[in-house]
């Protein structure tokens, strides 16, 4: 009994200190500078917790509120909120007001500063539970250490499904999701072993997609929605550097175009031949299947004139049943008419909308700061700068959610350097909110991660293979081959 009582003893004592008030406060009218920065943002109701920190503070005082419910918390310099609270305050939030009220008190230098307290926006719409990105150093000099990885959002739970210290260092580009589906998706590996590998429900294949008369292996690529058909860019990619601009690297082609590979055949349909040869890339499928938008260019010199590389958003008609291109192609947005340059077009699940990026000129707009997404409205035509999403780094290599509520992009607002991934809410009116970071169990895990992620994609579940199985299909598979028509 003595024993009960001591221990009911020593819990009431903790609750009492785990929430008693600091004394001598200090007012702020400002936000706190916590980091990752979530003040005033909208979040779906099944993202993980958004640990925080504020780097500069010695003791830290949490108080997450909504509808009368309350976590509160204490830290060094980091909040690491409890997952199940987590949960249970956010699904009480979306239900109700929508929101949850986070207020911070830190311990700076010795002295306790009350910052204003912000806001959280909570949707009831959730943003699909899986994510992949390509971890590789954001310079151009190695790529020696690569890896394909997947996160679950709603968790901290990462898992890599693609290692290059596997496959013989090779390089290994981006992987790609048909219809944000875990059962439909492919990545490039190059090397002696490798070949663009399609996953079909877990079945691998490893596809030569190359042949004597294409410019090159396909490079940018999308699925078709019924899986059927991808559509690849076949490009001369080359590297240039700058000598006095701020910008690191400079990627142009010196020739592109494009071609549809059938994957129930292994066959390739060219671009038309009666259009004017110009430099073809970043196609990807209309959300019905039957039109494919790019990004074009009349062909220049280059280097000489890679100031003047300036590419405009086109379609053109493709028909599922032939599996053939159309014969007129129509211009969506004249980019070069006001100066700047299209890049990565993806068009929403629900067929409404079509994101992309411009930049000043070319089609490598990574390093450029200037670079900015786009939300073009496919009713309506309408073209719009997201302003309150857009930072002054650059900003780009976007995906949608299956749902098209939400789409996430790889940012370099944080440091300028690493590209690290945001979400982005769309709300009825087509108005984007303000965007914020993946959360991480640490969120000290951005400032010690010497890589960026690279191309995050979105999907509605988990992926049916991991880095094992693509070991064995780059060592031990045979590239199969394809045929043009």
């Amino acid at each position: 009994m003595k024993t009960t009582i001591y221990i009911l003893f020593i819990c009431l004592m903790f609750v009492m200190t785990s929430c008693s008030q600091p004394k001598g406060v200090t007012e702020n009218k400002e936000f706190p500078p916590i980091y990752p920065d979530y003040t005033e943002v909208t979040i779906p109701v099944n993202i993980a917790p958004l640990n925080f920190m504020v780097r500069q503070a010695d003791r830290l005082q949490v108080v997450i509120a909504s509808n009368g419910n309350t976590i509160k918390l204490k830290g060094r310099s980091r909040i690491l909120i409890p997952a199940g609270k987590w949960r249970r305050i956010l699904a009480q939030a979306s239900t109700g007001p929508g929101r949850i009220r986070v207020e911070v008190t830190a311990k700076e230098d010795g002295l306790w500063t009350r910052y204003a307290p912000f806001n959280i926006y909570i949707t009831p719409e959730t943003v699909d539970p899986y994510l992949s990105y390509r971890l590789i150093e954001p310079g151009y000099e190695v790529w020696k250490s690569l890896q394909l990885a997947e996160r679950n959002v709603e968790t901290f739970r990462e898992r890599i499904i693609a290692d290059n210290s596997l496959t013989d260092n090779s390089c290994m580009n981006c992987h790609t999701y048909g219809n944000q589906d875990p059962g439909l998706s492919f990545f490039h590996l190059r090397g002696p072993g490798g070949g663009t590998v399609l996953n079909r429900n877990g079945e691998l294949r490893k596809i030569n997609i190359n042949n004597p008369d294409m410019i090159s292996p396909v490079v940018y690529g999308n699925i078709h929605p019924s899986g059927d058909y991808g559509v690849f860019s076949s490009n001369i990619v080359l590297p240039g550097f700058h000598t006095r601009k701020g910008e690191r690297l400079e990627v142009y082609d010196s020739e592109s175009d494009l071609v549809i590979v059938d994957f129930r055949d292994n066959t390739v349909t060219p671009f038309p031949e009666d259009f004017p040869r110009e430099f073809r890339t970043f196609p990807v499928f209309s959300a019905d299947g039957n039109t494919v938008f790019y990004c074009n260019a009349p062909q220049i010199s280059v280097p000489d004139s890679i100031y003047h590389l300036k590419y405009d958003l086109l379609k053109i008609s493709f028909d599922p049943a032939s599996g053939s291109w159309g014969s007129k192609a129509d211009t969506v947005v004249n980019a070069s008419s006001l100066g700047l340059s299209v890049c990565h077009p993806k068009t929403s699940p629900d067929g409404k909308y079509l994101l992309f990026t411009m930049a000043d000129y070319g089609t490598f707009p990574i390093w450029h700061q200037e670079t900015d997404m786009w939300l073009l409205n496919l009713h309506t035509g309408e073209i719009s700068k997201l302003e309150g999403v857009n930072s002054t780094y650059s900003d780009t290599y976007h995906s949608w959610s299956s749902n098209s509520k939400w789409f996430v992009f790889a940012s370099k607002r944080d440091d300028g350097i690493y590209g690290t991934p945001y979400f982005c809410f769309i709300d009825a009116n087509g108005n984007a909110r303000k965007p914020f970071v993946l959360p991480q169990k640490d969120p000290r895990i951005y400032d010690n991660t010497l890589k960026s992620y690279n191309i995050p994609e979105l999907s509605r579940g988990k992926l049916p293979f991991g880095a094992t199985d693509i070991e064995r299909i780059y060592k031990k598979t045979p590239a199969e081959n394809v045929s043009m028509k």
